[in-house]
């Protein structure tokens, strides 16, 4: 498969960012020499993890669907593995832990198979029914209300919240200029932009914080500076990479930036909670995939029903 060329151009901008960060990066550890400052080892350890994620991502999407529902699966898989190795659990729930790692394959295999009906209900109808029900069977109700409650909630987190981009994949565009692969690029790319947006203008101007006893570095000035710089950037990247028009687009631009913000103190409340800074250390500089993704739950399934109400 030929990657389309909105992908194809996208992918390059991709690559001279990444570029110029590598350069950046060199410079600034050639000047400290032996003495590099902890900011410049955590930059360095994310440009090359940027590296890796985006070679995984390009490479999949080269490939076809195939490849890249199996990359989302497998990312959705880790994502249910750091949950539920962060999350006080039981041994009774063992049992109950198994069938919710086993919806997994099943949720995109109607991914796969382009069931949209069956992807729509299947966790929130019969992999929650279900689940409750083989905790039962255990015939243990100490600690059952708890535990339905993180199991479904990392259910819904991991797996049903981020197998919408894998969809994503699946619908037509209707249009020769996008496709399921652009729409993916313009979900991940806006995203991620916010959340580094929001950083950049909380550091440069952040004064008023807005939810301090859960995520103390979040102000106010960062979040509208992110709204505005995110949605600024989607009313320009989406008429490119989707049948969006400007003004959707510019809807779209605030629905990932307000979302992208719950998405982020929601899962940092989650940590808060636990006592833990990170949920993983799979990605140098970045944490967990949960880390990477603690966004994405939210905008992932806003983006995709915000484009199924106008176009599918």
């Amino acid at each position: 498969m030929l990657i389309e060329s909105p992908v194809a151009y996208v992918g390059l901008a991709v690559l001279l960012v990444l570029i110029l960060a590598s350069v950046v990066t060199f410079i600034i550890k050639k000047q400290q020499g032996h003495s590099l400052s902890t900011q410049a080892v955590e930059l360095d350890q994310r440009i090359r993890s940027w590296w890796w994620m985006m070679i995984l991502l390009f490479g999949c999407l080269f490939l076809g669907k195939l490849a890249s529902i199996t990359l989302f699966m497998f990312i959705s898989y880790l994502a249910l593995k750091e949950f539920f190795s962060t999350v006080p659990t039981q041994h009774v729930d063992r049992s109950v832990l198994f069938w919710a790692y086993l919806s997994i394959p099943l949720q995109y295999y109607w991914v796969y198979s382009a069931w949209y009906g069956m992807f729509l209900v299947f966790i929130p109808v019969y992999v929650f029914l279900l689940l409750p029900f083989r905790r039962v069977l255990t015939q243990k109700a100490e600690g059952f209300t708890q535990a339905m409650g993180i199991i479904h909630w990392g259910v819904m987190l991991s797996v049903f919240c981020l197998s919408h981009i894998a969809f994503l994949l699946q619908v037509d565009t209707h249009s020769t200029a996008s496709s399921g692969s652009s729409l993916v690029l313009l979900l991940l790319l806006t995203t991620q932009f916010n959340d580094i947006a929001q950083y950049i203008c909380g550091k440069s101007f952040g004064k008023h914080k807005i939810i301090p006893q859960i995520s103390p570095n979040k102000t106010w000035e960062g979040f509208i500076g992110g709204v505005i710089c995110t949605t600024i950037l989607t009313s320009q990247l989406a008429p490119l990479l989707s049948p969006f028009s400007f003004s959707q687009s510019l809807i779209l631009g605030l629905i990932i930036s307000s979302m992208g913000f719950v998405g982020d103190v929601v899962m940092s409340a989650v940590k808060r909670d636990l006592g833990i800074k990170d949920y993983s250390q799979l990605i140098p500089g970045h944490g967990g995939i949960l880390d990477r993704c603690d966004s994405l739950i939210y905008t992932a399934p806003l983006f995709f029903h915000y484009y199924a109400y106008l176009y599918y």
